[in-house]
C-alpha cells in the first residue's frame, strides 16, 4: 500500500445495536505477526495497515465513528479466526459489538457452518484473548436471532478514584473488560445519557480518559500492550426493573472523543465487573444496558474465577447483529484527498 492501492477493496458492513462494523475478509496488504496480539502492535507501526485503515474509516468513504476490522488467521486451531479491529484513531484491543457483527457474519456467509440445533458457536482470536459467541438462529429460515458475546475475565482495576475535572471533583471506577475503562456517573457532572447532551458528553468523557492515561490506574496487571484508558464509560442509573434487575443507560466515549452508539460490548463487560464488585450484580441477575441511541444489551455473570491477581468475572452479553451493505472502494491515483480526513 505505500505505492498504489489496489483497485478495489471489498467490504461486508453490519451495524450492532446501532454502531456500525465494517469487516474486511480479505485484506489486501500483510499482516504481520504470530498472533492477533502481535499483529496488532506491528499494525499500529506499518503505514501500509495504517493506509488501508484511514481509506476504509477516513471521510468520504467511512466517518469520525466509523468502526471495522481486518479478518486474520487464528492464533492456533482451536478459534475460526482472527481479527484486527481499527477506528478512526487506531487499533483497539478488543470489541464486543464487532465480534457479535463478526459472528453473525459468519454464520450468515457459511464460514463457520450453521449448526441445526440453532445455537452455532464461533471462536474469535482478537487482542486481548480469544472470545466464544453463540449465535441462535431460526430453525426454519436461518435467520440470526440472537447473540451471547463470552468476553475474557474481566475485573475491576480501582474504585472510586478521586478526579478533578472542570466540572468539579468526581469519583471513577476503573476496570478491565478487553480494555481498560474509566466509569463516571453523568449525574455527578449535571448530565444525562441522552442525544441532547452528546457535546457534552464528549466532552466530560474525553477529559476524564486522558487524566488517568498516563497514571497507574490505566496500567493492565499482566500485558502492558492492554495498558490505557481506552474510553469513558458514563451512565445513568435508572434503577431496577421489575424483576430486580439493574437497569441502567450508558454512552462509552472511546479512542479521541469517538462516541459507541451501541451499550458498548467491552465496555459492557468491564460495567458487569465494576457492578460485580460492587454487589450491584449477582451471580443469576441481568443487567438490563442501554445506549445513548435505545439500542439494549442484556448482561450476565457467566463465572466467577481469579485472573491476573484479580477477583474477576466471566461476562456474557446478548444483543443482535444486522447486515447493512457491502461496498467495493477504491482510490484513484490522482485523488488529492488520498486516503481521505476526519471532521467532527
Amino acid at each position: 500500500m505505500a505505492g498504489p492501492h489496489p483497485s478495489t477493496i471489498s467490504t461486508v458492513d453490519y451495524h450492532t445495536g446501532g454502531e456500525p462494523f465494517r469487516i474486511v475478509s480479505e485484506p489486501p496488504v500483510a499482516i504481520e505477526g504470530a498472533t492477533v496480539a502481535e499483529r496488532r502492535v506491528i499494525a499500529i507501526a506499518d503505514p501500509d495497515v495504517d493506509r488501508l485503515r484511514k481509506l476504509l474509516c477516513s471521510e468520504p468513504r467511512g466517518h469520525a465513528d466509523m468502526y471495522g476490522g481486518f479478518i486474520t488467521p487464528p492464533d492456533d486451531e482451536g478459534a475460526d479466526f482472527g481479527v484486527l479491529f481499527w477506528h478512526k484513531d487506531g487499533f483497539s484491543t478488543a470489541c464486543g459489538h464487532g465480534s457479535m457483527a463478526l459472528a453473525a457474519w459468519a454464520v450468515q456467509t457459511g464460514r463457520v457452518e450453521r449448526d441445526p440445533s440453532g445455537t452455532t458457536t464461533v471462536v474469535i482470536d482478537v487482542p486481548s484473548g480469544r472470545v466464544t459467541l453463540r449465535v441462535r438462529t431460526d430453525s426454519g429460515s436461518g435467520k440470526v436471532t440472537g447473540i451471547d458475546f463470552v468476553s475474557v475475565p474481566s475485573y475491576r482495576l480501582a474504585g472510586q478514584v478521586s478526579l478533578a475535572t472542570s466540572r468539579g471533583e468526581v469519583a471513577v471506577d476503573i476496570a478491565y473488560g478487553g480494555a481498560i475503562y474509566a466509569h463516571l456517573a453523568a449525574s455527578a457532572v449535571g448530565l444525562a445519557v441522552t442525544p441532547d447532551h452528546y457535546n457534552h458528553l464528549i466532552a466530560i468523557g474525553r477529559e476524564v480518559k486522558w487524566a488517568l492515561n498516563d497514571t497507574d490506574y490505566a496500567r493492565h496487571p499482566a500485558d502492558d500492550r492492554l495498558s490505557g484508558i481506552y474510553g469513558a464509560i458514563v451512565y445513568d442509573d435508572l434503577g431496577a426493573d421489575a424483576d430486580g434487575n439493574p437497569h441502567q443507560r450508558n454512552v462509552a466515549v472511546f479512542a479521541e472523543g469517538q462516541v459507541d452508539r451501541s451499550p458498548c460490548g467491552s465496555g459492557t463487560c468491564s460495567r458487569v465487573a465494576v457492578l460485580a464488585a460492587t454487589g450491584a450484580l449477582k451471580p443469576g441477575q441481568t443487567l438490563v444496558h442501554d445506549s445513548i441511541v435505545g439500542s439494549r444489551f442484556t448482561a450476565r455473570i457467566a463465572g466467577e474465577l481469579t485472573a491476573d491477581g484479580h477477583q474477576a468475572v466471566i461476562p456474557e452479553v446478548t444483543g443482535t447483529a444486522y447486515r447493512t451493505g457491502e461496498h467495493r472502494f477504491g482510490l484513484d491515483p490522482d485523488d488529492e484527498l488520498g486516503t481521505g480526513f476526519v471532521l467532527r
